[in-house]
């Protein structure tokens, strides 16, 4: 295992932000920044990083933690792969002999496999074969050394088990190399699934190779010019972009993705310094991939090649961008040329330019494409205007769905009543399919029954946030002598007992660390160690928490005094959480009185009740207003 003092250098050496923003385009927010999720679909952002606590918290899929947990959740890293790749991302040295740990997941055995052929691949070239076939092959194609190296291309031999023989020579197991889809097998035997071919890399986020694409060098009969990786764990194809690792801070920076369909499309741009460009791989484009996309900008450039079959097909595709309120601009090469040939033909000023001059947006590329095709064609016509108002009708934004249906109805020459009518009906269809009204409301509504039992749960949740949040604050807590806040917490909650379990136990592991003279914060919570407890942890600490102004209202908070005076909120709430856990007392005990025999009341019920009675009006005094607690 890796040593834990390097694991904490490790963590005291990164930025969560730095992290994150590899992944994902962050934008500040006051102290914190925040981002569309990038574990799901959605159109306003719900991602939130803390600096200042080193945590992320999304608030849609309720996942959270530091940078190791995110990596784990964005890009499926093991713990260990997270720890190196932050090892290498901040300069801390990971030796070999601390590393060397028991590979126990199969992501993990993947990984290491895929990667261990990757390095095959490379040292390959250097082969008598592979100088003579596949670096003549590049310099046939202009691909130069340096994307050679960039993308890490390589060759497989021209033989039945040379991968195979190799794997096994490095104590890789059989079962290993075939659930990585390396070699095939029939009739008991073992073969290469790649063989004299050039071999494409596909990395995933962080750098790591999840699978191959292989191209044939020669054409032969009978053989398909690509083949790739079988899908695995690591690998879904929908999932996944070629060039996105090498391409998405470039993508950022430019604020437009270029999409194109092949492998030498990406390369061949690289090479005349295009860097903000990603390849779908030859499948249609998935809502997967769009919302990779998203991470880093709402701008796609499509580029198809000037003699590509079934665009019409494809165009049904690029509904999905638009739905993800995405904007999306077409390019068509000209006849014969695609994104690889005309790039190198024309360079990089002549290659933008010619983008700059032909990208259209993908309504009024369907228009044309009605326009030149179709126009004398009635039904063909009147398919593709249904076409045209149903792309429309998947823009989320209303007014941007106005502005296309203006122009929609300008371009065809048809009454726009008439195109905003087959709309509404689309829409109103998809709010019946996917937004069933009583749903809505049954999920919308709160289950406030006893409104004394929601109190408690709210302010517990309120005074352990506030421990977690300012645990290792110091200050003097109205006119008290004890000075530190984990002090003066732990003597007011010390006879209350919080119906909430993890909250208890939250509190119990403050008190213990405390009398060892410890003051702890949220990270010594983010570990295997209180798995249990770290969702509760990152939600009480993350920045997004609100309260709502409806339970403002019932409960009579004010909310500005927490960052004006942390004295006053920090005793406030615990006022409140007493007074209602009294309040819910005397409940429970005119129970008792309401349900005893009227002749003979238990004169401890009666004590009881005058003592609880007597706590309320004390605790109501000091909050200020025993009317309004």
């Amino acid at each position: 295992m890796i040593e834990d003092k390097v694991i904490q250098e490790i963590k005291d050496r990164l930025d969560i932000v730095e992290v994150v923003g590899d992944f994902v385009s962050l934008k500040k927010s006051g102290s914190s920044y925040k981002a569309l999720s990038p574990f799901t679909t959605e159109k306003t952002p719900s991602f939130f990083v803390s600096p200042s606590k080193q945590i992320f918290k999304c608030f849609s899929t309720g996942k959270g933690g530091d940078a190791i947990e995110f990596l784990k959740e964005v890009d499926s890293m093991t713990y260990i792969e997270a720890i190196k790749y932050l090892g290498e991302k901040y300069g801390v040295e990971i030796n070999e002999s601390e590393s060397n740990y028991v590979v126990n997941t199969e992501k993990e055995s993947l990984l290491i496999v895929l990667n261990k052929t990757k390095e095959f691949f490379k040292e390959n070239l250097n082969s008598s074969d592979g100088k003579s076939i596949a670096i003549s092959y590049f310099d046939h194609r202009n691909i130069s050394k340096e994307m050679v190296e960039k993308f890490e291309l390589g060759y497989s031999l021209d033989k039945w088990d040379s991968l195979y023989n190799h794997l096994i020579k490095n104590q890789f197991e059989d079962n290993q190399i075939i659930n990585a889809g390396l070699i095939l097998e029939n009739n008991n035997k073992k073969y290469d699934r790649f063989r004299n071919r050039i071999i494409f890399p596909i990395h995933n986020l962080s750098g790591k190779v999840i699978a191959f694409g292989a191209r044939i060098i020669k054409d032969e009969k009978n053989q398909p010019k690509y083949i790739n990786s079988p899908e695995t764990s690591l690998y879904i194809k929908s999932k996944v972009l070629y060039g996105l690792y090498q391409s998405k801070n470039n993508i950022r920076k430019e604020d437009t993705c270029y999409l194109v369909e092949g492998y030498t499309d990406v390369i061949s741009l690289f090479q005349i310094e295009i860097n903000n460009v990603v390849s779908s791989s030859g499948t249609s484009l998935t809502n997967e991939q769009i919302k990779l996309i998203s991470r880093y900008t709402k701008n796609i450039t499509i580029l198809f090649d000037g003699d590509k079959a079934g665009i019409d097909a494809s165009l049904r595709g690029m509904d999905l961008i638009l739905e993800n309120d995405m904007n999306v601009k077409i390019v068509s090469f000209p006849e014969g040329e695609d994104p690889d040939s005309y790039s190198k033909k024309v360079g990089k000023d002549k290659f933008l330019e010619f983008i700059k001059l032909n990208e259209t947006n993908l309504i009024n590329y369907k228009i044309n494409l009605l326009n030149t095709k179709y126009k004398d064609d009635p039904v063909k016509k009147s398919e593709m205007i249904f076409d045209i108002v149903r792309s429309i009708s998947k823009i989320p934004n209303s007014i941007k769905r106005s502005v296309f249906l203006k122009e929609a109805s300008n371009l065809l020459d048809i009454n726009e009543q008439a195109l905003i009518s087959e709309m509404n009906k689309l829409l109103i269809g998809k709010e019946n399919k996917f937004s069933p009204t009583n749903n809505l409301i049954k999920e919308e509504k709160k289950e406030d029954n006893k409104t004394i039992t929601s109190a408690i749960n709210f302010y517990e949740r309120e005074c352990v946030r506030m421990l977690v949040n300012y645990g290792t604050t110091d200050f003097e807590v109205i006119g008290l002598d004890r000075k530190s806040f984990i002090d003066y917490f732990l003597n007011e909650i010390e006879d209350v007992e919080f119906e909430n379990k993890n909250y208890l136990e939250i509190i119990e592991v403050f008190k213990r660390e405390f009398k060892k003279d410890k003051i702890i914060d949220i990270n010594y919570f983010l570990t295997d160690e209180f798995a249990a407890l770290k969702d509760d942890i990152i939600d009480l600490s993350a920045n997004k928490y609100e309260i709502s102004k409806q339970w403002r209202d019932k409960f009579n908070i004010h909310v500005s005094e927490e960052t004006d005076s942390l004295k006053k909120t920090t005793y406030t709430n615990i006022l409140r959480l007493k007074f209602r856990l009294i309040r819910k007392m005397i409940n429970d005990n005119m129970q008792n009185l309401n349900t005893s025999d009227k002749v003979n009341i238990d004169e401890e019920t009666i004590k009881l009740h005058n003592k609880l009675k007597s706590a309320e009006i004390d605790i109501a005094k000091k909050l200020g207003n025993v009317t309004s607690v």
